[in-house]
């Protein structure tokens, strides 16, 4: 299979070639499907970043058969930048190519000070959603995310409000980022019952988070919910950035203000990372594939959502995709590579 071409070629238009570049399987018991691998505008999409970089890595993912590309409305920064950029190059680089894309954004973390400014309440989902559509560009998205539980607005009101969005036609899909098992089990109940059921969650998941383990992958099966892993290579620590202990200038872990912080990288950390490192090695991927490729074996997931900076990190997730599964030793001896 080629690779996608030079994004800088002039006059660019999207490659004829780019759905034979990964596949696409449905989104739980849906029709939706996202492609294996997706790209997040969570960073590198903010007022203060390279703009003709972000347009070239746009470019690239279009390239290499990539429909969905997420947002939410605090990405930036500052919040809102995010959907700001992309409308642009939707109006102009991507022109003519919205109807094969799948746009994604979100609502229920801080946006502004007033009253309704976060949670979940009707008011704030409508508002949010209103204000994101004006700066994309865009008359609707094709999933619209509730991106936290509240525990102060009655969960039926939230997912009352999600419902009457998608029969307002502001968004095709309603979707859960951030919920535990139980909450999305009652919440997915809720949505069905309206005739607007969820079809996708999106949970921080990688080799060194297993939080969605503890029942949320079973419970995604159960109620036919596909499954979007974000921060698959955890901010970094899954790749051979750090593997030497030290902390590149540049890294996520060395900049200001982000998740990723140096203490963060431990020992412990370092001996799990560098033991994953060989199981890769061996394989002939590099590190960050393997944590890609392992992801795409789990219950429920449909999905990755990956972040880029660069062309060249669209072509390393695609390639993760497109590589070997991993065989039942290779899952056991990552699972003790983990120390679990």
């Amino acid at each position: 299979m080629s690779q996608p071409p030079d994004v800088d070629r002039p006059n660019w238009q999207a490659d004829p070639a780019r759905f034979s570049r990964q596949g696409y399987p449905h989104s739980g018991r849906s029709g939706l499907k996202l492609g294996q691998i997706a790209l997040g505008l969570w960073h590198n999409f903010g007022a203060g970043d390279d703009e003709a970089m972000a347009r070239r890595v746009l470019r690239r993912a279009i390239d290499s058969g990539i429909i969905h590309l997420d947002l939410a409305n605090n990405y930036g920064p500052p919040p809102g930048s995010a959907e700001t950029l992309l409308g642009k190059v939707l109006k102009e680089d991507l022109a003519g190519l919205r109807d094969e894309l799948i746009i994604s954004t979100k609502a229920g973390y801080q946006m502004g000070p007033e009253p309704h400014g976060d949670g979940g309440s009707r008011k704030y989902l409508f508002t949010s959603l209103d204000q994101s559509l004006k700066r994309l560009q865009l008359d609707r998205v094709d999933i619209f995310y509730h991106h936290r539980p509240d525990p102060n607005t009655p969960l039926e009101e939230t997912m009352s409000a999600l419902d009457a969005i998608v029969r307002s036609g502001r968004a095709l899909y309603v979707g859960l980022s951030n919920y535990p098992a139980p909450l999305l089990r009652h919440a997915a109940a809720l949505l069905r019952q309206l005739g607007t059921p969820c079809v996708i969650h999106q949970p921080r998941y990688n080799l060194f988070d297993r939080g969605p383990e503890n029942g949320l992958l079973d419970a995604l099966v159960d109620e036919g919910i596909g499954c979007i892993p974000f921060s698959p290579l955890a901010q970094g620590m899954l790749t051979d950035r750090y593997l030497d202990g030290k902390i590149p200038a540049g890294s996520r872990a060395s900049k200001a203000g982000t998740f990723l912080k140096p203490e963060m990288i431990t020992d412990t950390v370092l001996q799990r990372v560098r033991a994953l490192q060989v199981i890769a090695q061996e394989r002939g991927q590099p590190l960050a594939g393997l944590a890609v490729r392992w992801l795409l074996q789990r219950p429920a997931v449909c999905s990755v959502l990956i972040g880029a900076s660069r062309p060249s990190q669209i072509d390393d997730a695609i390639n993760a995709a497109k590589a070997a599964a991993l065989s039942g030793e290779e899952l056991v001896a990552i699972e003790k590579a983990c120390g679990l």
